[in-house]
């Protein structure tokens, strides 16, 4: 046994068997949120474009923000595509322990498995949807650049923050379940307050500012950054630039690695109580 140990064998089948648990149970949790539905996996498309088509409607044409921009109907597309991922992520990441109820009491496997299993889940739908936008892509003839490539560690910080707030969350909804209503209200105040909608340069010196201590807005900025933009300057507007110094791309980097430090040390924290609590 001791022989075993020191090779490190059981470490490495131990990872392996937890892969595929994580595997299993984000597939499994994938293929069950539209396994009743007629549509099936396209609804994980229909319902960000269906949002979208409403907000272009009134906000592009209504109130002329697609004057703007050739690409505001791009710019827009991905902003809600990536919320979504983010409110569909924390969302079933929050009830992710309390739905897993049976699986906690009757098997031994790091809980941490659980709400990264649901975030995954809302990746997989991320990934649907990013060809979409592919699509948007090609056919506003955007051409593609080298610096895409950085759209990548964007979305792994993206999946970060909402897997940092989904251990948060799925935490304290274990002790508190009037934390599922007051995540749903901060969700659509996020939405609008964040610059998904309306340019975030319009925003006067201060909002810029805050809105950017947001690391969500970070990610969707430097996206929107690299993919468009080159043809309007208040879009440009990073963290860096909201800031006024390079340093100022660090500060919502910081929260997001707070936030997931934090949910990481009260997860750890608190699970060895969740089989008696939920």
């Amino acid at each position: 046994m001791t022989q075993t140990k020191a090779t490190g064998r059981i470490p490495s089948r131990s990872f392996r068997h937890q892969l595929r648990i994580l595997h299993v149970l984000a597939s499994v949790d994938f293929k069950l949120k539209y396994a009743d539905s007629a549509l099936g996996y396209v609804w994980s498309v229909l319902k960000p474009l269906m949002l979208f088509t409403v907000l272009y409607l009134v906000f592009g044409r209504v109130f002329h923000l697609g004057a703007i921009s050739r690409y505001y109907s791009l710019s827009l597309l991905i902003g809600i595509v990536l919320f979504t991922f983010f409110s569909d992520a924390t969302s079933i990441g929050m009830t992710s322990i309390v739905a897993r109820e049976s699986l906690i009491r009757k098997m031994t496997f790091p809980r941490l498995i659980i709400p990264m299993s649901a975030t995954l889940t809302a990746a997989i739908t991320l990934g649907v949807n990013l060809t979409v936008i592919a699509g948007f892509v090609a056919w506003n003839r955007v051409v593609p650049r080298l610096d895409w490539l950085l759209i990548i560690p964007l979305l792994i910080e993206l999946y970060a923050i909402a897997l940092g707030v989904s251990l948060i969350l799925s935490t304290l909804f274990v002790r508190f379940r009037d934390i599922g209503q007051i995540w749903e209200l901060l969700l659509q105040l996020l939405f609008y307050a964040s610059p998904i909608i309306y340019p975030v340069g319009y925003l006067p010196g201060w909002a810029k500012k805050l809105t950017f201590l947001n690391p969500f807005t970070q990610t969707m900025q430097d996206i929107r950054s690299l993919v468009l933009y080159n043809d309007l300057a208040p879009n440009r507007i990073t963290a860096a630039v909201a800031f006024g110094s390079p340093a100022g791309r660090l500060i919502p980097i910081g929260v997001a690695i707070t936030l997931l430090s934090l949910g990481l040390f009260l997860f750890r924290r608190e699970q060895p109580w969740f089989a008696e609590r939920v």
